[in-house]
Parts: C-alpha cells; sequence; structure tokens
C-alpha cells in the first residue's frame, strides 16, 4: 500500500466516528421535528380550590399502638429458614 493509502484509512476512522455520533445525535435529538411547547401550546390556569365533594375519610390522628399486630421480630427462628 501506498502512503496516500493508508493516511486515507487513518482519516477513515475519526471521521466515521464524527459521522456515528452526528447521527446518532440527529436521530434521538431530533430538534427539528420536536414539538416546541413553550410556544405552541396555551396554557390556561385557575385559581386553587377545594371541591365541595371532598372528604376526609379514615384520618389517623395519633397512634396508640407501637407495634404492628402479627409482626415477627421476636421470632427469628421462625423467620429465617434453614437448608
Amino acid at each position: 500500500m501506498d502512503q496516500e493509502g493508508i493516511l486515507f484509512l487513518l482519516a477513515m476512522g475519526p471521521a466515521s466516528a464524527v459521522g456515528l455520533y452526528w447521527m446518532l445525535y440527529r436521530y434521538y435529538r431530533n430538534t427539528d421535528k420536536s414539538h416546541s411547547f413553550e410556544h405552541e401550546t396555551q396554557v390556561v390556569t385557575r385559581a386553587l380550590t377545594g371541591a365541595e365533594a371532598d372528604h376526609c375519610i379514615n384520618a389517623i390522628r395519633g397512634t396508640q399502638q407501637t407495634r404492628i399486630p402479627g409482626d415477627n421480630v421476636g421470632r427469628y427462628r421462625h423467620r429465617v429458614k434453614r437448608f
């Protein structure tokens, strides 16, 4: 191979890397096809108020029990199974 062929092959590595990077960037970013939400969408806001149908159910104001019923914290031999 002559000197020009070797230089051509050496230049193809970085050139193909740049081409692959640009292709993947354009594929995943596709900024020319994306929706411009900030400029094309109108956002209408209203004052936040609670609806009349909102009712609180099952409110726990303070717990009296310190343990969960049915826990197995103290029975470690029951929790750990041997092979």
